[in-house]
């Protein structure tokens, strides 16, 4: 595996050396070519805008938005390995902020801020730049990549401005921990999780299985949430928007509060996918997980039904 790694590493060294917009160039032809192949998960991104989209647009927009999600990818792969060569003097050459205000506002409350996003834009390169554009102490909750090579090299680049990571399976003591230093929170909210951890919440008009667990730490901690994301310009860089903070709904019904704000969050990302649908990654099975489970038929079952009949 270390052989595979310093592979991966050297390669994405490689890639880091490619001017910024050259590697955009090669980005966008590699997913335009991509996009001609019918593979698995493309088909899958293919469906899944088909669920979203299928009753206001044509099937060829959304062919045509399905190509433009591939090509963004494409781009984003070459863009990621730039972190490395990411330092203060040369920032604004990647990205521009906006709303800074509401984060600082955030950060000064002293009780660790949440940083809401998904995979939208270029989140690696939007949790690199935030932390080295602003002077605090940061982590994200992920989900390990199963490839231990692939996992080590994403760590070293989500890592190199000090962002601690947290993974998602054992997060909530270190979650709590890194709020009691007032640190900067990352989650992405916008896979699907099994039953037992999230709540069913409308999401592109069906029911998507949601994580709960910021909606749960935030009601208890009082920790502000600001949504985040990274919009693409036509310069090339990301424009890293800081929205104003969430006011959470507060019942006294835990229940229906987690329900409630779950479902808020994810109406803010399904506005900005809604804005900038090519900036998503549909390539994800959303709505995998179901809030039913149908009850497969036996043979007595068939049975008297015939008899009924």
């Amino acid at each position: 595996m270390t052989i595979t790694y310093r592979i991966i590493y050297a390669l994405v060294r490689l890639m880091s050396v490619i001017p910024l917009h050259v590697a955009q160039f090669i980005g966008r032809m590699l997913g335009r070519a991509f996009a001609r192949v019918p593979l698995s998960r493309t088909k899958i991104s293919l469906d899944n805008l088909r669920h979203a989209f299928g009753n206001c647009m044509t099937d060829d927009e959304i062919k045509t938005i399905n190509k433009q999600v591939i090509m963004h990818f494409g781009e984003m792969l070459f863009e990621v390995p730039h972190i490395l060569r990411l330092k203060p003097t040369n920032l604004d050459k990647y990205v521009v902020f906006q709303g800074e205000k509401n984060f600082l506002e955030a950060i000064g409350k002293g009780k660790g801020t949440f940083i809401l996003t998904g995979h939208f834009g270029n989140w690696e390169l939007m949790s690199a730049a935030i932390t080295l554009g602003f002077d605090f102490s940061s982590a994200v909750v992920v989900r390990p990549i199963d490839f231990s090579p692939a996992d080590r090299m994403i760590s070293q680049i989500r890592s190199r401005f000090g962002t601690k990571i947290i993974d998602k399976q054992h997060a909530m003591r270190s979650i709590i921990r890194a709020l009691k230093k007032n640190s900067v929170i990352g989650i992405l909210l916008d896979q699907n999780v099994d039953w037992y951890e999230g709540a069913f919440v409308p999401f592109f008009g069906s029911r998507a299985c949601t994580n709960k667990g910021l909606a749960l730490i935030a009601l208890r901690t009082g920790a502000p949430v600001i949504p985040v994301f990274s919009v693409k310009q036509p310069d090339g860089r990301y424009r890293i928007i800081f929205e104003k903070e969430v006011k959470l709904l507060i019942t006294g019904d835990n229940i229906r509060d987690l329900e409630e704000n779950t479902a808020l969050f994810s109406r803010i990302l399904e506005g900005y996918i809604r804005r900038y649908p090519d900036h998503w990654f549909w390539f994800h099975r959303r709505w995998k997980t179901r809030p039913f489970c149908p009850i497969p038929k036996t043979d007595n079952m068939r049975y008297a039904e015939g008899s009924r009949k």
